[in-house]
C-alpha cells in the first residue's frame, strides 16, 4: 500500500478574479463574496458535521436534515437576511423561473 499523500488541492482549476470569476475571497473564516445581479452575498459553506439543525431551503422549498453540507448566503451588508440553501440550489438560484402555483387542471399559459 502506498503512502497517503497530503498535497493541498490545487486552485488553477477555480474561476477566481484572475480567470474572469466574479467572487473573491475575504476574511480568514472561510467566507466568499460573490457579485451577483441582484446584490453582493457573502457565501459559507457549511459541512455536514457542523450542520446540526434542519432549515428549510428558500430556491426549492425543502427541509435541509442534519448533518448536510449546504451553503449559508447573505447579503453584504444586512447579517439578517441570512438564508441556508442547498448547494445545487444556491449555483441554479439565477436560472429559476418565477413561482407560481397552479391547481391541477389550469392550463400553463
Amino acid at each position: 500500500m502506498s503512502p497517503r499523500r497530503n498535497h493541498p488541492k490545487s486552485r488553477s482549476g477555480s474561476q477566481g478574479p484572475e480567470r474572469g470569476g466574479d467572487f473573491t475571497f475575504s476574511g480568514g473564516s472561510g467566507d466568499i463574496v460573490e457579485d451577483h445581479p441582484d446584490g453582493i452575498f457573502v457565501v459559507r459553506k457549511i459541512t455536514g458535521s457542523s450542520s446540526n439543525k434542519p432549515y428549510r431551503c428558500p430556491g426549492c422549498d425543502q427541509v435541509i436534515p442534519t448533518a448536510t453540507p449546504h451553503t449559508v448566503a447573505w447579503l453584504e451588508h444586512d447579517v439578517e437576511s441570512r438564508r441556508h440553501w442547498h448547494n445545487a440550489c444556491w449555483a441554479k438560484r439565477n436560472n429559476r423561473g418565477p413561482r407560481t402555483e397552479r391547481t391541477r387542471n389550469a392550463p400553463r399559459y
